[in-house]
């Protein structure tokens, strides 16, 4: 799976976020999107993602053959904190509903997402009564747990404490190791495997 961005840029009416963006991203490399809060990084995520179109350029999937941008999301996993879930489910229907969408990552099956989550004694309880916290895992454990090629994480940490950290390190050493994996971040330790870095700032 590679990913080439031509050119691209974003503006809201006439103040442009970022321009002039060359950059080909390629199978299993680990990037991180850099910048302080307000600088673009989620706008160009969601310009990635396909789900915000460039104001210019062009950006190009390909995988062995071309990817049409309206196909993309069958190939890429996403968490962010912004990202809502089904309040009214639980953690149990959440899980049985992500996964009908994308397929479990090879030797997972729901019963070991919910143990990865530590969450057993909740999986009957609605999401609208987790804490942010909890929530948070719920969304990178979704994520993470696909069998998907591209990874991509927004914030990750948010709302996770000291252990929440680790425990999200662990999750992207044991499912992220084959996969492109994008994120976008302010703070060193979510991004502390990536390979190459992209500051945003490098693109007004």
């Amino acid at each position: 799976m590679n990913i080439s961005l031509k050119n691209i840029g974003r503006r809201f009416n006439r103040d442009w976020i970022f321009r002039g963006i060359d950059f080909e991203f390629k199978s299993s490399q680990k990037y991180a999107i850099l910048g302080p809060n307000g600088s673009g990084k989620s706008t160009l995520l969601s310009v990635i993602l396909g789900s915000l179109t460039p104001s210019e350029g062009e950006i190009l999937y390909a995988n062995g053959a071309e990817i049409r941008v309206e196909n993309i999301y069958q190939h890429i996993s996403f968490a962010a904190p912004y990202l809502d879930l089904v309040e009214e489910f639980s953690l149990q229907e959440t899980i049985d509903f992500h996964f009908k969408f994308k397929p479990y990552a090879d030797g997972l099956d729901a019963k070991e997402v919910l143990n990865l989550l530590g969450l057993q004694k909740s999986q009957d309880k609605a999401l609208k009564h987790f804490s942010s916290g909890m929530k948070q895992r719920t969304k990178l454990a979704l994520a993470c747990c696909a069998n998907t090629p591209i990874l991509m994480l927004d914030e990750p940490t948010s709302n996770l404490d000291a252990q929440g950290v680790d425990w999200y390190l662990s999750l992207i050493e044991k499912f992220a190791v084959n996969k492109m994996v994008f994120v976008g971040s302010n703070q060193a330790h979510e991004y502390s495997f990536c390979n190459q870095e992209i500051l945003i700032s490098q693109y007004k």
